[in-house]
């Protein structure tokens, strides 16, 4: 993505009217609160700019913004051409970490190939069995806020 495309993204973003910029950061953070916050205080001069109101709304989400974003939130899955093993596995782990902290499981999986997304999760799952629960809270909100960074960048740069 060139700096030109973000730009262009980013004016277009800021210049949707303000139920469909609202609905589209919807699907960035399905918290109702980030996303009327965030499309309330365009226009955004640029994309570092839109990031940091993007992890500063984060930041201020109370639990119930929070339980809000994780309710909206897929759980990791795989392709169905995975193996019925690797399906079972995720299923199981997903159940335990859900049965443990009441919430889904979420994790930013950005900086991961495709092919060892599903060694990751599993990973992830397994150490975070381990958190105290106010220790697993503030990591969820810290994963919800880079999936949110993620997807904003993927809005802008996606041709808005």
């Amino acid at each position: 993505m060139s700096p030109a495309q973000v730009a262009a993204g980013l004016a277009r973003f800021n210049e949707a009217p303000f139920t469909t910029a609202e609905a589209a950061l919807l699907e960035c953070c399905g918290s109702r609160r980030w996303a009327h916050r965030m499309a309330a205080h365009r226009p955004f001069p640029d994309l570092p700019s839109l990031l940091a109101a993007s992890d500063e709304a984060g930041y201020d989400l109370a639990p119930r913004d929070i339980a809000e974003a994780l309710a909206a939130e897929p759980a990791p899955f795989l392709h169905d051409d995975a193996p019925r093993a690797a399906h079972l596995a995720l299923q199981a782990a997903h159940a335990a970490y859900e049965s443990r902290f009441g919430h889904s499981f979420v994790i930013c999986l950005d900086a991961c190939p495709p092919s060892q997304a599903v060694d990751q999760v599993l990973a992830a799952i397994r150490i975070r069995l381990t958190h105290e629960v106010d220790d697993e809270r503030a990591l969820t909100a810290d994963e919800l806020r880079r999936l949110a960074r993620s997807r904003l960048v993927e809005l802008v740069a996606g041709g808005w």
